[in-house]
């Protein structure tokens, strides 16, 4: 059964459009979703952020968020939805050029993005968003149900999407893999190479410094590993680690040149 955001969006899995060869592999945790402000029909915020659909693209940077939104149909009486606060629509995807991609002297066309999990989920914010103002409103003005699950990291950590992603990597042809953040390393790379190291401090001792590459084979498929933190860390968006941040900074000063 279809899932569907608040107002009725329908929940869709955001994945690598453009599958011809690729350099390198990106690997994330799972996929976001295009966020608007609710104003009640006297023009007060109801919900700074509301999660109300599917990024239209893996990594999406936030681009014609507007339009997305203006598309999204709100019932007469139960306000309007206009887009949230730049910074939350795409800050993930901005991060991930200037701060992963460009300094290893790539783009967007030489990456082949994925995530661990490729649909969008509800965080526990969206949750008591939804709880304080779109439930007690739904009755009165005809909202739709809305049935985005929490995140569970169970979801995405099974044989079968490993496989899934396993049969990605190969596609993409890529020779160097990036994982971002601590759940690839657990979920994804442990299980098929046998390595101990499954948090990324662990990864970046066994490597020796942050960022540093290490041959890896996952299942008979070789590849360079180079694992890093969240874009969320290395940008210090929201509620983020200053370590890892800095750390990454550093990174990106001592010029990794890989292309």
């Amino acid at each position: 059964m279809a899932s569907h955001f608040p107002f009725g969006q329908k929940l869709v899995p955001v994945v690598q459009k453009d599958r011809s060869p690729k350099s390198v592999f990106v690997l994330g945790v799972y996929a976001s979703a295009v966020h608007a402000r609710w104003l009640d029909a006297q023009g007060r915020t109801l919900v700074r952020a509301m999660a109300v659909a599917s990024e239209p693209e893996i990594f999406w940077k936030g681009q014609n968020a507007s339009d997305i939104i203006s598309g999204i149909k709100v019932p007469e009486g139960a306000g309007t939805l206009i887009p949230a606060d730049p910074r939350l629509n795409g800050p993930s995807g901005r991060a991930l050029d200037a701060l992963f991609l460009e300094p290893l002297g790539y783009g967007r066309s030489s990456a082949w993005l994925c995530d661990l999990l490729p649909e969008s989920r509800m965080n526990p914010g969206q949750l008591k968003a939804l709880e304080r103002a779109y439930h007690p409103r739904m009755g009165k003005f005809g909202l739709p149900e809305p049935s985005i699950p929490p995140f569970s990291k169970g979801e995405s950590d099974t044989d079968r999407r490993r496989q899934e992603i396993l049969d990605e990597l190969v596609m993409s042809e890529a020779d160097l893999l990036i994982t971002l953040g601590d759940d690839p390393l657990r979920q994804f790379i442990g299980p098929l190479s046998g390595l101990r190291e499954r948090t990324l401090r662990m990864f970046v001792e066994k490597a020796g410094a942050y960022g540093r590459p290490l041959p890896v084979d996952l299942a008979g498929h070789r590849v360079q590993l180079i694992a890093l933190c969240h874009p969320r860390q290395a940008a210090g968006l929201g509620m983020s680690n200053m370590g890892w941040k800095a750390a990454h900074g550093n990174w990106i000063a001592s010029k990794p040149l890989m292309a």
